[in-house]
Formats: structure tokens, sequence, C-alpha cells
């Protein structure tokens, strides 16, 4: 039996139950506390601590010990683990799971994502497709290693105080944007988060530039599904990306999900992505 897991940067929302994922969670620190991402942390209180500090949250990855407790109780149960982490560029968490996997000849498979959020998350959700059809573990691992390059992982962040903060832009970009009204592109390029193309004007214009942008990048793409992430977005926002999508492609399923520390420690409120595997 395959057991699928991930750690809790996949921003999967309610999928991770439906389709019985097993989650290790990062641990995100606000100040001299540390919490479980996605256990005992939420946005808001990440939204609350920067703007009483001016300080981001930091991150850090499970132990290799943690790792090894965490495949060992699937593994004691008979099963046999394929792990997708958040993307090695980004965390330590893939060598440290790499590292523990060595502890179970062969019965645990770890693979670098080189994604995050959602991103990550539509390659678990492809390995639980290729596991619940019948695929063995090896089969399963040779269909997702193809898909990794073909994911795209991109963001619109409403303002630049976050990305500030972590030290991605300057003072003088951050003010000059945030009065001109300009949003960058976010996007995740061999396992890295770069800016590139810039957008102009309110969110939804932004984003129904950056639909279209996406469409005409990937005009060939797996219909199975795709993710609209966001960072706590104005709901009139979400609703616009949903129905925007709709029109421009012909996804078999779309699912909102909000993300989780990553995203929301890297570009705070109102960041929103379109996320799918290209062909």
């Amino acid at each position: 039996m395959i057991q699928i897991t991930t750690d809790s940067t996949c921003d999967l929302g309610a999928a991770i139950r439906e389709r019985n994922i097993g989650v290790m969670p990062l641990s995100v620190i606000l100040g001299e506390k540390s919490y479980r991402d996605g256990v005992d942390i939420v946005p808001q209180d990440i939204f609350d601590f920067v703007d009483k500090t001016g300080q981001l949250p930091k991150t850090a990855a499970p132990s290799i010990g943690d790792y090894e407790t965490f495949f060992g109780s699937y593994v004691d149960a008979g099963k046999t683990v394929i792990h997708l982490n958040i993307s090695s560029k980004s965390s330590a968490a893939h060598s440290y799971a790499l590292k523990a996997a060595e502890s179970f000849a062969g019965r645990v498979h770890v693979i670098d994502s080189r994604a995050l959020s959602s991103g990550q998350g539509l390659l678990v959700m492809k390995a639980c497709d290729f596991a619940e059809a019948g695929c063995s573990a090896e089969e399963t691992v040779a269909k997702i290693l193809p898909l990794i390059p073909k994911t795209n992982t991109s963001f619109v962040p409403d303002r630049l105080d976050y990305l500030y903060k972590g030290g991605r832009c300057s003072r003088m970009a951050m003010y000059g944007a945030n009065f001109l009204k300009i949003h960058p592109l976010i996007e995740m390029k061999d396992g890295q988060l770069f800016a590139e193309k810039k957008y102009r004007g309110s969110m939804q214009k932004c984003i129904s530039n950056y639909i279209d942008d996406l469409a005409e990048q990937y005009p060939s793409y797996d219909k199975t599904r795709c993710f609209i992430t966001h960072s706590t977005a104005d709901p009139e926002l979400v609703e616009f990306a949903k129905k925007k999508v709709s029109e421009t492609f012909s996804f078999e399923t779309v699912l909102e999900t909000v993300a989780g520390s990553v995203i929301t420690g890297h570009c705070g409120r109102n960041t929103l992505g379109v996320l799918f595997i290209s062909e």
C-alpha cells in the first residue's frame, strides 16, 4: 500500500483529508515562540505579528529525527511512502527528509518538488491520482518527476511591504510600487522565487492581465485541476479570479485554497496565484 505525504507548505486545504495525505508541519517562529504550520497558527497570527513588530516570521524545517518518526509510523503500518517536499532551494526540509529516508531501506521515496504552496500541492495530488490508479511506488515516482518542471507556481502580491521586509526589494521600490499601484509577478523558476514582469493598476485589472498572460504562456495544459491560492485576499478579487479562470481555461476542477505561512510570510495579505501543470 502507498501512502502519499508532504509538508505543510503544500496549501492543499480540504484535499488533505479527502485524499488521506500525510502532512509534516514546518515550524513558524514569531519572536520567541514556535508554532506548527497548519496546526496551531493561522495567517491572521502572522499579519498581527508583522503589524505589531515590523518583522517577518521565521520558518524552520523539521529535524531528521522528526522525519524518521513521521515516516516510521507509515512504514510500521506496512505502507510505502512517497513524500513530496517544498523546494530544496527554499528550505532544508528536503535534505533532512532525504537523510531520514535512508533508515527505511527503500520504503520511503523523497521527491524535491522544486515548488511551494499549491504548486507543490499539484504534484501531491497527481501522486495520489497515480497511486489510486494502481501504479506502484516506483511507477508513481517515475510519472511525477517529468511533471516538476511543468508546474506553474506564480503569484501576484497586492503590496510590496512584505517583500521589502524580507530584503527582496528596496524601500524606494516599495514606496514607488505602492504609490503607483505596481504589482510584480512572483514566479518560481528552477526551484527559486523571482520577481518577473510588473503589472500596474487595481488588483482586479492586474489579476485579469496575469491570467491572460498565463493562457498565452501555457496554451497546452493538464486540464485535471487548477488551484487559485491566496493569502486571505478580498472575496471580490477571489470570485473575479475564479470567473476569469473559468472563462479563459477549461479545467475540470478549480480549487480555492488559502496560503499558509510561506506565501503569507513572503508576500503578505491579498496575494493571489493561479497554479496548474502545463503540458
